[in-house]
């Protein structure tokens, strides 16, 4: 059963305003458009790094967790900048895909 608008709790729907805070508010400008808002003005977006990329890829949990534990011995033995990423990037590098097998 449809209700009616006097039924409804406010009666009023408070964002249909013509109000210019209301509107702005909830409906913020474009970028650099925003001089009058509160804040100043918007800072341009800063461009994106293009030396690298982030990627997803999906692992088995015994691979992460071989990882992980490759990592922290590493950085046991000094190397302290060691991280998940460096240490795949160096089995890229060493990798001889001669030796790898069919299946793998």
């Amino acid at each position: 059963m449809a209700h009616q608008d006097e039924d409804r709790a406010m009666g009023d729907d408070p964002l249909a305003s013509d109000d210019e805070v209301m509107q702005n508010f909830f409906r913020p400008a474009p970028l650099g458009q925003s001089d009058l808002l509160v804040g100043g003005p918007t800072k341009a977006p800063k461009e994106k790094p293009t030396h690298y990329r982030v990627v997803s890829i999906s692992l088995y949990n015994e691979d992460i967790e071989r990882i992980d534990s490759l990592v922290k011995e590493l950085k046991r033995r000094g190397q302290t900048k060691m991280n998940r990423s460096a240490l795949i990037r160096f089995a890229i590098d060493t990798c001889d895909i001669d030796k790898l097998p069919r299946q793998y």
